[in-house]
């Protein structure tokens, strides 16, 4: 029986198709805006129509056309639009255009008329003036012939398996015909931070790591969570298609090369409290993971936003270690460079977080979901070392597509610079 199909607006890296494919739906078509990210998307999910392009360009039509889905009825549409004109920290202000977006994916549901539409977004958009907004984003599915689940709710993915404080709101519409979700039940036991990161190798103690993002190492893996992330373990409510990878290849590790004096004032912060000079949390090894988040775009400075400090190690974390805190599987790769992987991982939902809202409508649509026999070979990892051009050029698309500072051609040693050594975030760039 063919698996249910979905599509993935504002797709990003793919958090959310992930948490999707999780849950049983296969992922026809994912959009996306950023050719770096599209890339990512792509050696990630090879069976999924990447579609790099913005959501204002396209019509209902031509995403079914581009993702060969002429007259079928598709089972659900999702995505969050950016939300940086709604975040509790930055400029909050109902007219910022990048709100735009929001109806642009209403339209896209209402032509391609999902049975079910789910939209995510930060708290922010539930408080102060932000909830007419709201309101009147609630009205326009409405009118698209879409019943939105109410009253809606913010969803903490510490409460879904993710070992991670992260709150974002969900709306979940259904179409007429079609039977209403239940917002998921949260899961009791709580995931720590040794829980998911104390198995990993540390990146320091590898010198290929200075230059490259990823090493062979053999290493034993021993925690439920963490041998599932690594697929040692089965993980029966997991129905996405099983890739093949290398379980000792050490991706995603880059590492960031700090000066002695950080690394003892690293070393002198307690877990579970903040270092004063760089203001980077020290991550409590019994605790759970502050939120992750992206930092700013290279139109609005390329700032990095300030990444945990490892709880036993005197560095923040690599990469991969984030991942293992967002509930990302070891198969899952990033763009080679911190900047761009840090990026993909704090833009992005959780995958369990996705997983178990999707599963509420896996659910409604009566439907039992059933792991694929065969397993999946990822993309060209070429796709995870293009630069902006050249993913650009890759999808045909203009280089200017996404806003560029201007700046200069720094050497790749850059990508290895310190931040916050002074107490402020240092820019990370993108090497040309």
């Amino acid at each position: 029986m063919p698996r249910p199909i979905g599509i993935d607006l504002f797709a990003g890296a793919g958090g959310m198709s992930l948490g999707f494919e999780q849950a049983g739906f296969d992922i026809a078509a994912a959009v996306e805006i950023d050719p770096i990210h599209c890339a990512t998307h792509e050696y990630n999910f090879p069976k999924t129509k990447s579609i790099c392009a913005s959501v204002v360009d396209l019509t209902g039509e031509q995403i079914r056309e581009l993702s060969g889905l002429h007259g079928q009825d598709i089972d659900v549409v999702f995505g969050g639009a950016p939300c940086q004109g709604f975040s509790m920290i930055g400029k909050r202000a109902l007219d910022d255009n990048r709100n735009q977006l929001v109806f642009h994916y209403v339209r896209l549901v209402r032509e391609l008329q999902p049975k079910y539409c789910v939209f995510e977004n930060v708290k922010g958009l539930t408080l102060g003036k932000h909830k007419q907004f709201l309101t009147e984003l609630i009205e326009a599915l409405d009118d698209a012939g879409y019943h939105v689940l109410t009253p809606y709710k913010v969803l903490n993915a510490i409460d879904y398996g993710v070992p991670q404080s992260r709150e974002r709101l969900f709306l979940i519409g259904a179409r007429r015909d079609q039977a209403m979700p239940a917002y998921p039940a949260q899961i009791a036991e709580k995931v720590t931070v040794r829980d998911a990161i104390a198995d990993v190798p540390d990146a320091n103690q590898f010198e290929q790591l200075k230059s490259l993002d990823s090493v062979h190492v053999e290493w034993t893996t021993t925690g439920q969570y963490a041998r599932r992330l690594r697929v040692l373990e089965d993980d029966p409510h997991d129905f996405s298609h099983r890739r093949v990878f290398d379980r000792n290849l050490l991706t995603c590790s880059l590492i960031t090369e700090h000066t002695d004096e950080s690394k003892a004032r690293f070393l002198a912060t307690k877990p579970g409290t903040t270092e004063k000079v760089s203001r980077f949390l020290r991550l409590d090894p019994e605790g759970v993971c502050n939120t992750l988040r992206a930092g700013t775009d290279s139109a609005r400075g390329a700032h990095t936003s300030p990444r945990p400090i490892h709880p036993v190690f005197p560095r923040v974390l690599t990469v991969r270690e984030a991942a293992r805190l967002h509930s990302y599987p070891d198969w899952f790769r990033t763009h080679v460079t911190k900047w761009h992987g840090f990026r993909q991982i704090g833009n992005s939902v959780p995958p369990l977080l996705g997983r178990a809202v999707a599963s509420s409508v896996m659910q409604a649509l009566g439907l039992t979901p059933e792991r694929p026999a065969a397993p999946i070979s990822l993309g060209d990892p070429t796709l995870l070392q293009m630069n902006m051009g050249e993913a650009a050029a890759y999808f045909s698309v203009s280089r200017t597509v996404i806003a560029q500072r201007a700046r200069k051609v720094l050497e790749t040693k850059t990508e290895n610079l310190e931040i916050g050594q002074h107490g402020a975030d240092m820019p990370e760039l993108e090497t040309a």
